[in-house]
């Protein structure tokens, strides 16, 4: 997955969007003011992003999969960083950003999930 790509699976998202607060190097993308994904889409490849994970995967991932990490500078517990060098599958990667959103969205008021479309499951 390239970086266009990825900026456009993470904007498809209802409610999503991405700000810049780190600098300009670093994309951030936000539900609701709440970060599900962080990326420097202008980085040379290959690119890594750090996205939100239910704890109870998070060793199961990292255990299966060289290319999932701790989160960089973010909660080990909560946060992987994942390196997209092309040894996951582009679904499998599609589906831990929607993971990631789905967690963040989950924890946001219920008035504002359903503003947002937004229902687990």
């Amino acid at each position: 997955m390239d970086a266009a790509a990825l900026r456009s699976l993470c904007l498809g998202f209802p409610g999503a969007a991405e700000e810049l607060p780190f600098g300009p190097e670093t994309n951030v993308f936000k539900v609701r003011g709440k970060i599900f994904a962080i990326v420097a889409l202008g980085a040379d490849p290959p690119l890594h992003v750090s996205l939100k994970c239910d704890p109870e995967l998070v060793p199961e991932l990292r255990g299966a999969h060289a290319a999932i990490n701790p989160g960089y500078h973010l909660d080990k517990r909560h946060w992987n960083t994942v390196t997209l060098d092309g040894s996951l599958p582009e679904p499998f990667v599609r589906d831990l950003v929607e993971d990631s959103y789905d967690l963040v969205a989950s924890g946001l008021p219920k008035r504002v999930q359903a503003e947002l479309g937004w229902s687990p499951g």
